[in-house]
């Protein structure tokens, strides 16, 4: 029996290596994806489920300012349950699944092919049912995945859609393509915060994220590995929606982990976590900003940012898990993949 945790410990510590040679391999993912983003574009439609989804969250909003056209991200249940014969002509539609074998991923991916999509799968899988469908393959190459928690899966898919986004106008320049599996490298070498986190939460019945732009998908994916490890009840939100209904929260005391990175969002996040103290929330906040208790290297562009909040959050859920005395490789009652 291997200890507890070895396996998600070890694809964490994969990711600065799998990272290099998925950004390596940049220019030809871009020349092969980028013609697909050529006029007519009526706009582009995202498609993922658990991880993957908050991976296309954060390429929603990139995609969105590269193309200048609206990005939506699809309802599954539309095509699966419901059968709707959904138009996609003019659209390009982007599938997104770490093992490229989700039936209902594929059944929308299809349907869009056939509806006149032109067609991008994001996978680890490329021999896989997804891939199969799609006009275009980005192949993340991140290796098989034993852990049931998705780590470089997740930030190689982070990673694709700054491909994505790039390949049609969204300004990420050589240095930082080529910093960033030492950025990744240098948070995961820094542990000590995260224990203080980790303790932090030992108790926590519940958990807001919060954060706002690309880091949205950060957020949403950090509750979500805390909910898989640890089963904490972790909830994410936008900073401009928790402002609404949700911000009464703050009475009751709630942790809030909030995450900023210097950019056009950074000072929003930053003053709702002023508020939110200042109504009774416990509130840490991360990224490299004033006031955070731990963060990662500011000089990475917004557009890459998410791929190192994403390893803070990773860290936080393993060492939390670790310390309730949890398996994080196995969590109970769940699978590598889910049927839905």
């Amino acid at each position: 029996m291997t200890e507890r945790g070895t396996l998600m410990a070890a694809e964490m510590a994969e990711q600065p290596t799998r990272l290099a040679a998925l950004v390596g391999r940049r220019k030809a993912i871009m020349d092969r994806v980028g013609p697909l983003f050529a006029k007519p574009l009526a706009g582009t439609v995202v498609v993922a489920r658990g991880s993957s989804d908050h991976a296309a969250t954060t390429g929603r909003y990139l995609l969105e300012m590269a193309t200048g056209r609206p990005v939506a991200s699809a309802s599954p249940s539309i095509h699966t349950l419901y059968g709707a014969d959904v138009d996609f002509e003019g659209y390009v539609v982007v599938a997104v699944s770490q093992s490229g074998r989700t039936p209902e991923i594929a059944t929308v991916l299809e349907h869009a092919a056939r509806r006149g999509a032109r067609t991008i799968a994001i996978t680890n899988d490329e021999s896989s049912p997804l891939a199969e469908i799609a006009d275009a393959v980005v192949a993340l190459g991140a290796g098989e995945e034993r852990a049931v928690p998705a780590t470089k899966t997740v930030t190689a898919e982070l990673v694709a859609f700054a491909m994505l986004a790039a390949s049609v106008g969204l300004e990420v320049s050589e240095r930082a393509w080529d910093a960033l599996a030492s950025q990744v490298a240098s948070v995961l070498g820094e542990t000590e915060p995260i224990a203080s986190l980790a303790s932090w939460l030992t108790d926590a019945v519940r958990l807001a994220t919060v954060a706002r732009g690309p880091l949205s998908g950060a957020a949403a994916e950090t509750a979500l590995k805390l909910q898989e490890t640890s089963a904490l009840l972790a909830s994410a939100f936008s900073a401009a929606d928790l402002r609404h209904g949700p911000i009464a929260l703050a009475s009751t005391g709630i942790r809030v982990l909030a995450l900023a990175h210097p950019g056009p969002a950074a000072a929003d996040v930053l003053e709702l976590c002023g508020d939110l103290s200042g109504r009774g929330a416990d509130v840490k906040l991360l990224g490299p900003v004033p006031g955070a208790v731990c963060g990662w290297d500011g000089s990475a562009p917004e557009a890459l940012a998410p791929v190192l909040a994403v390893v803070r959050g990773q860290q936080i859920a393993f060492r939390l898990a670790t310390e309730l005395g949890l398996d994080p490789d196995q969590p109970k009652g769940l699978t590598k993949v889910t049927v839905t």
